[in-house]
């Protein structure tokens, strides 16, 4: 029997389903999609996204299944991460925090700690690689590392938000509305407010909205702390995601104009969806923003790569 739409249920299944026959943990799947390591289709009965059985069917073929698709989304923590480069556990740390080292994801534990999570292949990869061996073996941590960190550096927010939005931005797909709420969703309502200034296209972008990493009650301390890490906070990055949000509006703008019976009043929903100040009844004309020639190119939150080749060229163990 087919759902509504295109998609026959025979041809498709549920995540929790997708997990289950893939031999994935719930928070493996999840990260497999958003790596693109498995693929899935729009729910054309609106009820999100599904898995087709080709897709399982060629992942369960794939060569070395399963254990070599589990590999590929292994995650650990700061002390298995420093075993893994052989490395004592602070220096792992000051790598991460310069933004050596970027988090895939993160979880709170019992006493609000962010605990960052990595890709273990993605350790391996950087402790294998020649041009950091100084990083990892030197006595003393490059003194460039040290003197960002004792200015209490700390890019793994950042690390976290710049990746996390590409995973979010993949499974927009082509859809307009659905890219510019995967940027949206990482802004401060107020700044979400200043580039759309349209309250009906604030409620198509809430239409959109991914979901975001949830933890707590709402309100609690622990959802602000989610809050706050979820949310871009360094001026460059702030402007960088504003001008990103009025190329993708342009787009969506362009390609599927908001429709004038769409209600301006915005559903419940994130609170960028409300504010507003001009009156439901008569909303103000928004100003079309600046054209964009092309899309931005996203700051670089890692430091640059210059380190790397000014500790290379001393042929020197790094001062402290």
């Amino acid at each position: 029997m087919s759902r509504t739409g295109t998609t026959p249920d025979r041809l498709t299944c549920a995540p929790s389903r997708a997990a289950r026959e893939l031999d994935l943990k719930r928070g493996e799947f999840d990260l497999a999609v958003n790596l693109g390591l498995i693929r899935t289709v729009p729910d054309e009965g609106g009820g999100g996204r599904r898995v087709a059985r080709a897709e399982i069917d060629r992942l369960r073929f794939g060569e070395g299944f399963p254990d070599s698709l589990r590999e590929r989304v292994a995650t650990v923590g700061t002390t298995e991460g420093a075993r893994l480069m052989q490395v004592a556990p602070t220096r792992f740390t000051s790598l991460a925090r310069y933004g050596l080292l970027v988090p895939v994801t993160f979880y709170l534990n019992r006493y609000r700690t962010v605990v960052w999570l990595y890709l273990a292949e993605e350790l391996r990869q950087f402790a294998a690689e020649r041009s950091n061996a100084r990083l990892l073996t030197a006595r003393r941590t490059p003194v460039e590392i040290q003197e960002g960190l004792k200015a209490g550096m700390d890019r793994r927010p950042r690390n976290w938000r710049g990746r996390h939005v590409g995973f979010l931005t993949r499974e927009a797909g082509e859809d307009p509305w659905a890219r510019a709420a995967a940027v949206a969703c990482l802004l401060d309502p107020a700044d979400v407010a200043d580039v759309v200034q349209d309250p009906r296209e604030r409620a198509r972008l809430g239409q959109c909205r991914p979901r975001l990493p949830v933890h707590g009650a709402p309100g609690s301390a622990t959802a602000e702390l989610v809050e706050k890490l979820t949310t871009a906070s360094e001026p460059d990055e702030v402007s960088w995601f504003r001008a990103d949000l009025a190329h993708t509006m342009e787009e969506a703008r362009r390609r599927h104009p908001v429709v004038e019976e769409l209600p301006p009043a915005p559903p419940p929903g994130p609170p960028w969806l409300a504010s507003s100040h001009a009156p439901a009844s008569a909303p103000a004309p928004s100003p079309a923003p600046a054209p964009v020639a092309e899309r931005p190119v996203p700051p670089d939150p890692a430091p640059p790569h210059g380190l790397l080749s000014r500790l290379r060229r001393r042929g020197r163990r790094p001062a402290g």
